[in-house]
């Protein structure tokens, strides 16, 4: 059981066929014309849709919405996935967040995304709607394996992961050492002590002031693992995309183990859409992490998830349990020797 708790965002795909346009009577400027629409959860809808293919039995969903439309749409996607709804809040006086992506249709069929449409809200939570979600996330954390915290807003006071939220976060994991507590942060992953944190190595570079170098050896990032795993406490990721993954675990270093090590990535061949990787990766790991596996074999899994998902173009991708196993065959026949590393 794992409570997701963050940003939760509307993702919509607006299918336009240039072929089809026609002047409008009104401005003179063309008037595109849409031939097909689909949507999904977004932001925290995604690891959460993750989650759901990968089969965890339970997933609570955590965070605060609009009133509106979209907010319909994407209950409505979550409870097809059986997610438990009690802890999204609904408040009138906000926007459900909303990417709009207008995908241009090619002669062959290929869409290609155009200039995304985002509708975010520009005004922080009210005091009450912060209490209310720190007292959510107080009371799922006695009941759930784990904590995702997805947070997607990189303003500090306008995303559902308001200060105050951020340090009861902060709080239950200095409380709760025990419980997975996961974050995956775009712009404020330096704002949490206690978790596990997950940023890619531009995220990690940005918050450790250290500046990047054009390639990331193993050795930068096993740096910038270690040093965001002092911050915190507790084991710290990081994501190097085609180069895998820095995992600097410091319980293993207690027992005697080594307490960092580099995972690498899947060898993807062919077109890939990254839009999404992060998350897969995420619902890969903490499951994993609930199931008992070590914090390295944990990064195996999340590499295979996010493998798979790339692979999925134009559309918010997941990895089922199937595909992880087929997948994880054709890892090890590249990567013989991955086994001793966990």
């Amino acid at each position: 059981s794992v409570a997701v708790v963050g940003d939760y965002f509307v993702d919509r795909y607006l299918v336009i066929d240039p072929a089809l346009s026609v002047p409008s009577v009104e401005t003179g400027l063309d008037a595109y014309q849409i031939v097909a629409r689909r949507m999904s959860p977004g932001a925290a809808g995604t690891v959460v849709g993750n989650l759901h293919t990968l089969g965890v039995g339970a997933i609570e969903a955590v965070g605060v919405t609009g009133a509106d439309g979209e907010c319909f749409e994407l209950r409505s996607a979550l409870q097809r996935w059986g997610v438990q709804l009690d802890g999204l809040l609904q408040e009138h006086d906000l926007f459900t967040p909303t990417y709009i992506k207008p995908m241009l249709l090619g002669p062959d069929g290929s869409e290609v995304e155009s200039h995304r449409l985002d509708v975010t809200n520009r005004q922080p939570l009210s005091d009450r709607v912060q209490s209310a979600l720190s007292e959510r996330i107080r009371d799922c954390a006695r009941r759930v394996d784990a904590i995702i915290v997805a947070d997607q807003v990189e303003e500090l006071e306008l995303g559902t992961i308001t200060p105050s939220v951020r340090q009861a976060i902060c709080d239950l994991g200095a409380d709760r050492p025990e419980l997975p507590i996961f974050v995956d942060s775009r712009a404020n992953v330096g704002h949490f002590t206690g978790v596990i944190v997950k940023p890619n190595a531009s995220e990690a570079a940005c918050t450790l002031d250290v500046e990047l170098p054009e390639r990331v050896s193993a050795e930068v990032a096993e740096h910038l693992a270690r040093r965001l795993g002092a911050r915190t406490g507790r084991t710290a990721y990081v994501t190097l995309g085609a180069d895998g993954m820095a995992v600097y675990d410091p319980k293993s270093g207690e027992s005697g183990e080594n307490d960092f090590t580099h995972m690498p990535a899947y060898p993807v061949e062919g077109p890939i859409d990254i839009v999404g990787a992060g998350d897969s990766a995420t619902a890969g790991i903490v499951p994993a992490l609930c199931a008992g596996a070590s914090a390295a074999e944990a990064a195996l899994f999340g590499i295979l998830a996010s493998s798979i998902t790339i692979q999925q173009i134009g559309t918010t991708g997941t990895a089922s349990p199937a595909q992880m196993r087929e997948r994880f065959g054709q890892y090890l026949q590249h990567f013989p020797s991955v086994l001793s590393r966990v």
